[in-house]
């Protein structure tokens, strides 16, 4: 995984009024935790904030006190209609440092004929590995799988260096069948009289 450098600032003042000024004048408040150290209040451009949180858990490296150091995304709080960026909590990791993050499950392939579906039991998967080589993403196959067939996460192979944050046999997605199509009112109307005369 990439660095992404953001140019942050330090945030002095605190409220809603500043909160909104800082907004107003194109920045994110956020706050940096982690390693016992103070909480460090910043104000982060957003649209380079935005741009940097397409990529899932994106590692990114602020000024703190005069020097670089690595923050992961830990929440983030978005405009409920907008959905812009409204404030965002960071924590501050090291290089070399395990961490337990959530990674997306991308899957590639064909099921088995005969309209079946895909379902997410687990929306991502929970994964542990060093703060600076976190994958964006991991990828199965689903090729040729039928009704009633389930991927748990012992199954899923992970890049070197990563394991599993999770029971290997919890289950993250299975295969569901398509559902009959339910009669319309008229057949079973018509069913309902056709009984009727056999009685």
């Amino acid at each position: 995984m990439s660095e992404i450098r953001i140019a942050a600032e330090s945030r002095t003042e605190f409220g809603k009024g500043a909160a909104r000024r800082a907004r107003r004048a194109g920045f994110v408040p956020g706050v940096v935790y982690g390693h016992g150290h103070t909480p460090v209040h910043l104000n982060l451009p957003s649209h380079d904030l935005m741009m940097a949180l397409k990529t899932p858990n994106a590692l990114l490296v602020v000024p703190i006190e005069g020097k670089d150091e690595y923050v992961l995304p830990k929440a983030v709080q978005r405009e409920a209609i907008k959905r812009t960026i409204e404030h965002v909590d960071l924590l501050l990791v090291k290089r070399g440092e395990k961490v337990t993050v959530e990674i997306p499950v991308h899957t590639e392939g064909e099921l088995a004929p005969g309209g079946n579906l895909i379902e997410n039991v687990l929306n991502a998967l929970p994964i542990e590995a060093e703060a600076t080589h976190l994958p964006e993403s991991v990828t199965v196959s689903v090729e040729g799988l039928e009704a009633g067939a389930s991927i748990t996460a012992g199954d899923i192979a992970l890049p070197a260096g990563v394991s599993l944050a999770v029971e290997a046999d919890a289950v993250v997605l299975q295969v569901i069948g398509a559902q009959a199509p339910e009669a319309t009112e008229e057949e079973a109307a018509e069913g309902a009289d056709e009984a009727a005369v056999e009685a």
